[in-house]
């Protein structure tokens, strides 16, 4: 397991990192009781600056490394830090784009599917279940971020078919200042569990690449991530720094079409 690590955003570093050194040592607890034998398999996107990716996403479940545990940052929207999403109705759905409830307001941005295998032991893991969630293309999270405490659009919830797997259609998350590009998500061992804001047994992040992200990032609205990409590594992540093998996904597409980001998630 990873040492615990931060996760911030733009406009709250001091209250993430406080928050988030608490958080991951909560959550890697409820993991080693609750959750052992949990694993992730990533793949690694094609280098080119700008071009679109093209890499296949890997198939095998054979010889899956676990995953990290990582903090779920200050704004999880779970409960454990203020809102609690996950039990509103409306939180299972595989399109997270727009706001459910009192708003349906759209987050706008490049398209990008978000496919998830659980794998357990080598086995997929189906009636497991996926909380998944990340900021907008401003950099903000619904739920938290100033004039968005009435949106909870890119949080969704999904249970895994029979081969484990799990599907959300979104778009592709801005570059914050502090922080590589990534998506959070959290498993649990059943819907139930999930919808009722039960303890989950893995909690980790998504890592995704600089050639899609280059790209993305040169895009109308995105201008501000520009800068903090260029400011930022793996390497120099908070999260990711001490290796993010396991966690960097595939992705293919491109910028007129739209991305899909892949990862081979062993539980």
């Amino acid at each position: 397991m990873h040492p615990n690590r931060e996760d911030t955003q733009a406009t709250d570093h001091d209250r993430g990192l406080a928050f988030d050194m608490a958080t991951l040592g909560r959550r890697r607890m409820l993991a080693l009781l609750g959750g052992a034998g949990l694993a992730v398999l990533a793949g690694c996107a094609t280098a080119g600056t700008g071009a679109p990716a093209t890499t296949t996403p890997a198939t095998s479940t054979a010889d899956v490394a676990e995953i990290p545990d990582e903090t779920a940052g200050p704004y999880p929207g779970d409960g454990t830090n203020g809102p609690n999403v996950l039990t509103e109705s409306g939180i299972v759905r595989s399109d997270i784009r727009s706001s459910f409830g009192g708003s349906t307001t759209t987050a706008q941005g490049v398209p990008l599917k978000v496919e998830l295998a659980l794998v357990d032991n080598g086995e997929p893991l189906s009636g497991a279940a996926v909380y998944l969630w990340h900021c907008d293309r401003e950099g903000n999270y619904s739920l938290y971020a100033r004039g968005l405490t009435g949106e909870n659009y890119l949080r969704g919830v999904q249970e895994a078919d029979a081969n484990g797997r799990v599907s959300f259609t979104s778009i592709f998350p801005a570059a914050y200042s502090g922080r590589w590009p990534h998506i959070h998500f959290e498993v649990y061992a059943s819907l139930v569990e999930a919808t009722a804001a039960g303890d989950p047994v893995k909690t980790s992040q998504l890592a995704l690449p600089e050639a899609a992200c280059t790209a993305v990032y040169a895009t109308d609205g995105y201008s501000q991530s520009v800068r903090n990409l260029s400011r930022s590594s793996l390497e120099r992540d908070n999260v990711f720094s001490d290796g993010w093998d396991t966690q960097l996904a595939e992705v293919t597409g491109d910028t007129g079409s739209g991305y899909t980001a892949t990862l081979t998630v062993g539980l």
